[in-house]
């Protein structure tokens, strides 16, 4: 079975994942680019300003989580990758590139544990570390186990500059476990000037005439006579055939050979396009482009990858049935791509706004697919659990298990009474208009009449036409009484009505009793559906 853990990918991969039981990691870890990105949440009518959510903060510090990991890499038994991290400090010293490079170095270490003799690693970064990643992957993994750099041009777009080149590449440093890694050979597309040269069709299909004999004079079999034709002959340093005698007289009975109609003529090979796999695939990958924000792939993620770059790294390196891993998997770009081409995965997030995504996505994209998820609430403690240790990651959890917009984020300032948005259809004079409802979410022991009385508020000052209290506790009875006091939102353009204000307790969700609302309208962008035929491995 497929899995996917939300929580910190070192203690995942310490107490999750076993020895040498990974064929492909793919890694895209925070780059530290001292940028704070917020996922950008577009609603049905295209307002965005309301729904950001710091998804993560791409800024590490030095401090006492980065000194106890340097410490951890020191008595790690990789003197190697001790070495190099010590002599790092001592020129960078305790400052945020050593910190993320501290960050990444423990986790390589487990991530090589899991990793099989036969597997690969893929590690995505961009020009502002990807010198010292390079260094400190040779410490671990070993400098003969480097591969290669590719560097994949992720932007062809203008851009003002004044004192630098235009930043236009990410890089992909690809190294083996060992000397017996598998690597499947990938060609590049067929260009249209590659398949006009193919200009002949028959029921073979398109095909061009190429030589059969080529410069150079050999004394082997290919340089003496075949069937009266002596190639030594031809040419001011002689020809020879590119091929021996058997295999000619084979193409010669299958009717592939043009015989000439000259004495000094040569005899050409029927070459058809299917028989061309294209040049070989180099490390400059330019053929795939940074995602569109507005196209169908984009699901609002800002460091959301193309799939097509994450297919074309699994199928490097892997089969269908080996598994692949990604510890920061996102919005879960890498678990597509392996889904898609019949592999098994594993995919690691901290964020429950992450995880909820990823599960949105996939059962999008492939309807029925089974898997697991790991480290999000199944029950009433594991809910209050997670409340009591992050009220943050609690609501936006909260908020997926009625499928809203997380709303807000880690923000100072007053409590704007909204943890999330849900987003309707109504019909209004013949018109579709998209309405909102707003969620509110308590993860507190005491909830009391109070705060139902200022979701009404929050619901008039927004101009919603319902509210959602979500609660960890069972609500009160004056509560129930103060909700339905507000009374019903109903529209000829909708099919019954509904109370404005409703109460979902965490345990009614979790048993399958949701809140009667109108037809929603989808909140995260939806994943297009994959083909049929695709993703149906059942492991």
């Amino acid at each position: 079975m497929n899995q996917l853990y939300y929580g910190d990918n070192l203690a995942v991969l310490r107490e999750s994942i076993k020895d040498e039981s990974v064929d492909l990691i793919y890694l895209d870890p925070p780059f530290n680019s001292q940028a704070t990105y917020n996922v950008l949440f577009k609603a049905p009518t295209g307002e965005q300003s309301h729904a950001q959510i710091e998804a993560f903060d791409d800024t590490w510090h030095w401090g006492e989580s980065a000194e106890e990991a340097f410490d951890e890499v020191m008595k790690g038994g990789n003197t190697d990758a001790a070495e190099l991290l010590r002599s790092m400090r001592s020129f960078l010293h305790e400052n945020d590139m050593m910190a993320y490079l501290t960050m990444i170095a423990v986790r390589l270490l487990e991530l090589r544990r899991v990793l099989k003799p036969t597997g690969s690693l893929f590690l995505h970064c961009d020009p502002t570390a990807s010198h010292y990643l390079k260094i400190l992957l040779d410490a671990i993994f070993g400098i003969d186990n480097f591969i290669n750099e590719v560097s994949w041009r992720r932007s062809t777009r203008r851009s003002s500059i004044s004192k630098i080149l235009r930043r236009a590449h990410d890089v992909l440093l690809f190294y083996a476990n060992s000397s017996e890694y598998r690597f499947f050979v990938q060609h590049e597309p067929k260009s249209d000037k590659l398949i006009r040269k193919y200009s002949h069709e028959d029921e073979g299909g398109v095909y061009q005439f190429v030589p059969l004999m080529v410069s150079g004079r050999r004394n082997g079999e290919t340089g003496t006579p075949w069937r009266g034709m002596d190639p030594n002959i031809r040419g001011k340093a002689g020809l020879h055939w590119v091929t021996k005698h058997k295999t000619l007289d084979e193409y010669a009975e299958k009717g592939l050979i043009r015989f000439p109609t000259k004495p000094d003529g040569a005899p050409r090979l029927k070459y058809y396009l299917s028989q061309n796999e294209g040049i070989p695939m180099s490390d400059f990958w330019d053929d795939i482009d940074l995602i569109n924000s507005m196209g169908n792939e984009s699901l609002g993620y800002p460091t959301q990858k193309p799939v097509a770059l994450l297919e074309r790294i699994v199928k490097l390196c892997t089969t269908e049935g080996d598994i692949v891993l990604d510890p920061f998997c996102g919005c879960g770009t890498t678990i597509h791509a392996a889904q898609k081409l019949n592999r098994r995965w594993i995919g690691i997030d901290i964020t429950h706004l992450a995880i909820s995504l990823i599960e949105k996505r996939l059962n999008d994209a492939f309807p029925g697919i089974e898997y697991e998820v790991h480290g999000t609430p199944k029950d009433l403690a594991g809910a209050r659990d997670l409340a009591g240790r992050d009220k943050y990651q609690f609501q936006w959890w909260a908020v997926s298990l009625v499928n809203a917009i997380p709303f807000g984020g880690k923000k100072k300032g007053a409590d704007s009474g909204i943890d999330g948005l849900i987003y309707f259809k109504n019909f209004i004079d013949g018109k579709v208009v998209t309405e909102k409802i707003v969620v509110s979410v308590k993860g507190g022991d005491n909830v009391g009449v109070a705060m139902i009385r200022d979701l009404a508020h929050v619901v008039v000052r927004e101009k919603a036409k319902m509210g959602l209290f979500v609660t960890l506790e069972e609500p009160t009875e004056p509560m129930r009484k103060e909700a339905v006091k507000e009374g019903y939102f109903e529209s000829p353009g909708l099919k019954g009505k509904y109370l404005k204000l409703q109460i979902a307790t965490i345990g009614d969700l979790l048993d399958g009793r949701k809140p009667e609302l109108p037809t929603l309208a989808p909140s995260f962008a939806q994943a297009p559906q994959e083909a049929p035929e695709q993703g149906t491995l059942d492991v």
